[in-house]
C-alpha cells in the first residue's frame, strides 16, 4: 500500500466536491499522465483568461453581465490554478524528503477547500 506521503491530489474533484487523490508508485502510470494533461489544459485556459481579462478591463464598454461572467470564469481557474499548485508543491516535498530519507513520519495529504 501506498503511504499518504505519495498521494497525489487529482486536478479535478469528486462527485460529492471533494479532492480525489491517485496512489501511485510513479507518475508514469496511465492516471497520472491523464491528471498531467489535465493540469496542463487547465493552466493554458487560465493564461487564455487572463489575456481575455486585459482586453475586457482594457475596454470601456464592458457590461455587467460580461464582467460578472469573467469573474467567475476567472474565479473558476484561479481555483484550478491553486489546486495543481498544492498538488506539484506536495510531490516536490515528497520527492525531496524521500531523496534525503526524511519520510520517517508520514504527513498527510494536502487539504483543498472545495
Amino acid at each position: 500500500m501506498t503511504p499518504h506521503s505519495e498521494l497525489r491530489l487529482l486536478p479535478w474533484s469528486g462527485p460529492d466536491g471533494k479532492p480525489c487523490f491517485l496512489s501511485a508508485d510513479g507518475n508514469a502510470g496511465y492516471l497520472s499522465r491523464i491528471a498531467d494533461n489535465a493540469e496542463a489544459m487547465q493552466l493554458d485556459l487560465g493564461t487564455e483568461l487572463m489575456d481575455h481579462a486585459v482586453e475586457v478591463l482594457a475596454g470601456r464598454e464592458a457590461d455587467l453581465d460580461e464582467i460578472r461572467l469573467l469573474a467567475a470564469d476567472l474565479t473558476r481557474a484561479l481555483r484550478d490554478t491553486v489546486r495543481v499548485a498544492i498538488s506539484r508543491g506536495h510531490r516536490l516535498e515528497t520527492s525531496a524528503a524521500s531523496a534525503h530519507g526524511e519520510l520517517d513520519v508520514a504527513p498527510r495529504p494536502p487539504r483543498v477547500a472545495g
